[in-house]
């Protein structure tokens, strides 16, 4: 890969934005290598977690600015099929089945802010600053909007996208954005923490637990998702995992996927 790292660590990928001369900023190049690592690491199932990091100052400053005056001069088509690469990024990390951490060292700009909302988890230091800044260009923070607006709120999103308001890492907490905002000092240890209490977890509960959250999150508590809510439960409860879940806890024993873990 050119533009990301890839480190592994006992059930924990580490995948590294590595452009810090342009601030992390991504373009068409970086947004192929995000969906083809995540894809794989789908398939990987020595793979209980996925941090994504940045190197640098910055942990995304949205879109690299040749990529942009590339954009300037393209066609509503070339428009389309460049929008259509960076929702299908933000969707296949969204939807990966493994557990994801964002841990931010730097600012976020942008479709940053995109990368930080469709992680599950996001960690930051506290000096880190926030910023959807499409509308001073004249533009809307179209393609990464389904994953912050969910991630911060729509009452937030209503003041930041409009604003385009710099905003700090203790903001962003209060809003939801964030889960957690520490020194830089205790950055590794916090999301080490949090992976390490991901990795132990049973994987196939972890999987079904994101993706009930996601199949839950802001609908209508209908029959009918009453209903599949007590088949997943349901289904859980007979498979092979969720026996040895309750079974190793009964025993007082460790489940077998922390000895394998």
């Amino acid at each position: 890969m050119k533009h990301l790292e890839l480190r592994y660590d006992a059930g924990v990928a580490t995948v590294t934005l590595n452009r810090p001369e342009v601030r992390n900023a991504f373009n068409d190049e970086v947004i192929a290598e995000l969906t083809a690592v995540f894809s794989e690491l789908d398939n990987r199932a020595e793979v209980r977690c996925i941090v994504l990091a940045g190197s640098g100052k910055a942990f995304c400053a949205g879109a690299d600015l040749n990529w942009m005056k590339r954009m300037a001069n393209y066609t509503r088509d070339e428009n389309l099929a460049d929008a259509t690469a960076l929702a299908n990024m933000l969707r296949v990390i969204y939807r990966c089945p493994k557990p994801t951490i964002a841990r931010i060292q730097g600012d976020v700009y942008a479709g940053g802010t995109g990368l930080v909302a469709a992680c599950d988890i996001a960690v930051s230091v506290d000096t880190a600053h926030y910023c959807l800044s499409e509308v001073k260009l004249g533009l809307i923070p179209a393609t990464i909007s389904p994953y912050v607006v969910r991630a911060m709120g729509a009452r937030a999103a209503h003041r930041y996208f409009l604003t385009a308001e710099r905003f700090s890492a203790a903001e962003a907490l209060r809003i939801g954005f964030l889960h957690e905002v520490v020194s830089a000092d205790e950055l590794d240890a916090k999301v080490a923490e949090l992976a390490q209490a991901l990795v132990q977890a049973g994987p196939a509960a972890v999987k079904a637990c994101k993706a009930l959250v996601q199949d839950v999150a802001e609908k209508d508590i209908t029959q009918l998702l009453i209903d599949r809510t007590v088949e997943n439960i349901a289904d859980i409860r007979v498979s092979d995992e969720g026996r040895e879940g309750i079974q190793s806890f009964l025993q007082k024993r460790q489940p077998d996927w922390q000895m394998r873990g």
